[in-house]
Formats: C-alpha cells, sequence, structure tokens
C-alpha cells in the first residue's frame, strides 16, 4: 500500500515544482531579456530498510531555454539589444560582476549607466560615468559616446559584453542575473556586437506554457485521486480484517 503513496506523493510534488517554474515564467512573458527556466526531474532511491522499493522524484537543475526572444524595435537611444550568444555586464546588488540580456539602459542621477533596475552596467574599465546634460549614443561595437550641445561626441566607455561558451555556461542566480559557473567574471568579447534602438523580448512561449500549466494541474489531480484510491483500498482492508477477526 505504501508504495502507491510513495509514487502519488512523489508524483504530486514533482507537477507541484513544475507548475511554479511554469507560472513563473508565464509571469515573465513580457520581461526584456528573460529566459524561460526549464524543469527536469531524477529518480532518487529511498534510503532505509526494506525501503528499496521506494523511489522519490527530485528537482535536477536543468537550465534555462537558451533562445534569442522577439525583436521590439524601439527608436529609443539607450535601448540596445545583444546580438547572438553574448550578454551584459552589470553590477549585482551583492557587488559580483552578473549577466544579463536586458538592454533597457538609463541614466542614473549620479551619471552613472545603469540598468532599467538600477544596477550599475560595466564597461571594460568599470562602470561607465555619463556627463550631465549629455546625449548618450551607443554603437553597435558597444562603444558609448556622450555628446553636449554644440560639441561633437565624445566616447566615454566601452558596454561589456561577454559571449559565454559550452565551458563557460552561465546559471541562473536567486537575483534573476546569471553569472559563470565559477562565480569568477568572464572576459569581455571584443567581436561581440549590438542593436541600438531595440530590445530582446521574452523568450517565454505563452501559449504553449499555458497548455504546459492545464497539463500539469492534470496530473497534479491524477496524483491526488491515487493517494485516495490507497486510502479507500486500505480502509476496506481494515473493515475486512476486523470482520474476520
Amino acid at each position: 500500500m505504501d508504495r502507491i503513496i510513495y509514487t502519488a506523493m512523489s508524483g504530486a510534488n514533482a507537477a507541484q515544482h513544475r507548475q511554479a517554474v511554469l507560472a513563473h515564467n508565464l509571469a515573465n512573458v513580457s520581461t526584456n531579456g528573460f529566459r524561460a527556466e526549464l524543469a527536469t526531474f531524477r529518480s532518487v532511491p529511498l534510503n532505509g530498510e526494506g525501503a528499496s522499493t521506494r523511489v522519490f522524484s527530485l528537482e535536477a537543475t536543468a537550465g534555462y531555454l537558451d533562445l534569442p526572444g522577439t525583436v521590439q524595435n524601439t527608436g529609443r537611444n539607450l535601448d540596445v539589444m545583444a546580438m547572438g550568444k553574448s550578454w551584459f555586464a552589470v553590477q549585482a546588488l551583492d557587488g559580483t560582476e552578473a549577466y544579463t540580456r536586458a538592454g533597457a539602459l538609463e541614466v542614473s542621477s549620479e551619471g552613472l549607466l545603469v540598468s532599467q533596475g538600477g544596477l550599475a552596467v560595466q564597461g571594460d574599465g568599470g562602470p561607465i560615468n555619463i556627463p550631465a546634460d549629455s546625449e548618450v549614443l551607443i554603437g553597435v561595437d558597444g562603444t558609448v559616446s556622450a555628446k553636449q550641445p554644440g560639441q561633437q561626441p565624445n566616447v566615454v566607455g566601452r558596454l561589456k559584453l561577454v559571449t559565454p561558451n559550452e565551458e563557460q555556461a552561465l546559471k541562473r542566480g536567486i537575483d534573476g542575473l546569471f553569472r559563470g559557473a565559477d562565480e569568477q567574471p568572464l572576459e569581455a568579447d571584443a567581436t561581440a556586437r549590438v542593436a541600438t534602438g531595440s530590445l530582446e523580448g521574452s523568450n517565454v512561449n505563452a501559449i504553449e506554457t499555458m497548455v504546459g500549466m492545464i497539463a500539469v494541474a492534470r496530473q497534479f489531480e491524477a496524483q491526488m485521486k491515487l493517494m485516495q484510491t490507497a486510502e479507500t483500498n486500505d480502509q476496506r482492508a481494515a473493515q475486512l480484517l476486523n470482520v474476520q477477526g
């Protein structure tokens, strides 16, 4: 009897986790540069005497969907989209270097070039300072120039763009930013390019995600019914034993 309960409980727990992942993806369907989170599971035997046939289903880290999102043309000077597999470098709240595909940049009140979330955008030499009352221009190679009225543009820095490979795969942190597997900063890619006046949208497929949520909800209901069946069988077995006794 307990084999049915273990199977159903493990399946229901896995379905609940997958539903949370899908809901998180759907909530970010309009978040610039968002990468859909993937969920996989692995079988783990239950340790203990007499429990060798019991197996749990536990979450296994699958990473994210590494496909480009939709292109959104904005025409705004500070909106940039990393081309190919490149990422923008920013300074996370914990002080570490992290990476994002969200390219809606702004100039803070202190004159720093920051992300939409207020994180300092990293250049090849650190944070990029923008002179007051300047128009910001960003070239296709990530070069940042500041143009003041009546003057020629002046280069103030270059966006740090990184292009991870299979050996430098990025991992998503709890803050939603990505970092290298060894938590060390990646080297800048001099060949990386950006598209100005455009943003990359989320790569979440809303319809596919909603269909997945419906399917997972039905799977969860099936697992709960299985546990109810196990309870009913246990009650009937107890009644039979009482009658025979």
